[in-house]
């Protein structure tokens, strides 16, 4: 589990500063209003990997938990993986989401498994472009990531 954590954190921290350098500016790279109610979905080595953001409010309510947010907690982030040919529901393993804000703060969590979905709750009350990104191990064993880009309006 340690050895997980580290490996995560290291490729987590390799991946930012690519994906900060890139000009995105030519591309259409809003997700902040998805009609299917996901932020991103794309397919990673035979995972279909889907993104969901939600205010956290909102996402509390359909979760049906009561409990108090932590300062700083605006938005839920759920990744939600799948096989990319069953369509089956892949709900074992470890996650690890990071988000770096449009002033470049970062943002690293551990997601925790529930509902069918990993997720945490994180800061996103800045407007701007925020690089999301996440490293998991699912039950096959193997390391992958996904990133993408989400605007704040």
């Amino acid at each position: 589990m340690k050895k997980l954590a580290l490996i995560l954190a290291a490729s987590c921290l390799a991946l930012s500063a690519p994906a900060l350098a890139m000009d995105h500016s030519g591309m259409d790279m809003d997700h902040s209003s998805h009609a299917s109610g996901m932020a991103h979905e794309e397919v990673v080595e035979g995972v279909k990997v889907s993104f969901k953001i939600q205010g956290a409010k909102e996402a509390m309510k359909a979760m049906k938990m009561e409990m108090p947010l932590q300062k700083g907690e605006s938005h839920y982030i759920a990744v939600i993986f799948k096989d990319a040919k069953t369509g089956k529901a892949l709900t074992e393993g470890e996650a690890k989401l990071k988000v770096i804000a449009p002033d470049k703060g970062e943002q690293t969590k551990d997601l925790m498994a529930m509902h069918g979905e990993f997720g945490a709750f994180f800061d996103l009350s800045k407007k701007g472009k925020y690089g999301v990104m996440t490293k998991f191990q699912l039950k096959d064993g193997k390391t992958r990531s996904a990133k993408f880009w989400y605007t704040v309006k």
